[in-house]
C-alpha cells in the first residue's frame, strides 16, 4: 500500500492558530498541498484569482540572488517596480502571507509600492521617512474595516468607540453588527504569521473603508474587490500617510469570530484590552463619512 502524505501544514500550522489563517489558507485551496507553497505555485494562484491582473510575478529569492540581484545591491521595494516581480523565500509564512495579501487586494499593494519608491527617490532609502514607516505599518499589522453606506451615524459611532478603546461596546454589545454592518479584513502579512500561534498582547492598526450597500451579501472575491478600490480612494483621500495620527490599534482576538474564548471575562482584561491613554489624539480618519451629505 502506498504510504499516505502529509500535507505541508501539518508539518508547520499549529492546531490553535486562528480562524482567519485556516480560513484563508482553506480559500487558496493549500491545506492538502503536499508541499510547502513555492513561487511557482503562488503565480498559478495569482493567475486563478485573480486573471485580468497585471501585477508582479512571484520570485524564489534564491532565483532573484542568482540572476538579477546577486550582489543584494537593490532595496526590495525597488525590486517590486523595477522587475514587476516580488522577492518570496522559500519556505516562509512571511512571504506566503504577503503573497496572499497581493493576490486579495492588488491595487492597494500596489499603491504602497508607489508611495515606498516616491519616498526613496526623493529621499533615498535611509534613514526612512515617517511616510515609509507608516506605509511598513499598516502593510504588516493593517486590519480593514468595511463599513456599509447608508448609515452614517450607527458607522461613526462604531468606529468611535474602537477609537475610545470602548472595546466592550464594539466588541460584545455590538457583536451583531460584526460580519454585517462592519466587515473586518486582515491586510498585514505580519497579522498572519502571528496568529499561526495567537498569543495575548496580539494587534493589529485599523484603516475604515466605506463599502457599498449589500456588500455583507457579496461573495468573498466581490468584497475583496470592493475593499481594494475602496482602500486605493481613502488612503489618496487621507493624502497619502503623509499625517499623523492616522491608525489606531485593534485587539486582534477581540474581533468576533477571530479566537474561541471571547467571553465577558476576556474582555475584561485590561491589559490586553487597555483604554485609552490620557490626551491621545483622536484619528484623522474620522469620522469615515458625513453626516450632512449621506
Amino acid at each position: 500500500m502506498p504510504i499516505p502524505v502529509t500535507p505541508w501544514c501539518k508539518h508547520h500550522i499549529q492546531d490553535n492558530a486562528s480562524l482567519p489563517v485556516h480560513t484563508l489558507l482553506n480559500e487558496f485551496m493549500l491545506l492538502d498541498d503536499t508541499d510547502f507553497p513555492s513561487a511557482a505555485r503562488l503565480n498559478l494562484l495569482r493567475e486563478a484569482f485573480q486573471p485580468q491582473w497585471q501585477g508582479p510575478m512571484f520570485v524564489a529569492q534564491g532565483e532573484l540572488d542568482k540572476q538579477s540581484d546577486p550582489n543584494h545591491s537593490r532595496y526590495y521595494e525597488e525590486i517590486i517596480a523595477s522587475d514587476n516581480s516580488v522577492p518570496t523565500r522559500e519556505n516562509s509564512w512571511h512571504d506566503l502571507f504577503n503573497a496572499l495579501i497581493w493576490i486579495q487586494f492588488p491595487s492597494t499593494k500596489a499603491l504602497l509600492n508607489t508611495m515606498h519608491m516616491q519616498d526613496i527617490a526623493h529621499h533615498g532609502t535611509h534613514p526612512r521617512t515617517e511616510r515609509r514607516n507608516r506605509i511598513t505599518h499598516f502593510d504588516e499589522c493593517g486590519v480593514v474595516l468595511a463599513l456599509e453606506e447608508g448609515d452614517a451615524n450607527k458607522s461613526n459611532m462604531l468606529l468611535n468607540t474602537l477609537a475610545q478603546h470602548q472595546w466592550q461596546d464594539s466588541f460584545l454589545t455590538h457583536r451583531h453588527e460584526w460580519g454585517t454592518h462592519i466587515t473586518p479584513f486582515i491586510f498585514g502579512h505580519a497579522n498572519l504569521e502571528m496568529m499561526l500561534s495567537p498569543f495575548i498582547g496580539l494587534t493589529g492598526k485599523w484603516l475604515a473603508v466605506s463599502v457599498p450597500k449589500g456588500f455583507s451579501n457579496m461573495n468573498k472575491w466581490q468584497q475583496r474587490q470592493e475593499v481594494d478600490k475602496s482602500l486605493v480612494k481613502r488612503i489618496t483621500e487621507l493624502d497619502a500617510f503623509n499625517k499623523s495620527p492616522l491608525l489606531k490599534p485593534i485587539p486582534l482576538l477581540g474581533v468576533p469570530g477571530w479566537y474561541e474564548e471571547q467571553d465577558e471575562n476576556f474582555y475584561n482584561n485590561s491589559e490586553y484590552f487597555r483604554p485609552l491613554k490620557p490626551g491621545a489624539k483622536p484619528s484623522i480618519q474620522l469620522p469615515l463619512f458625513d453626516i450632512t451629505t449621506v
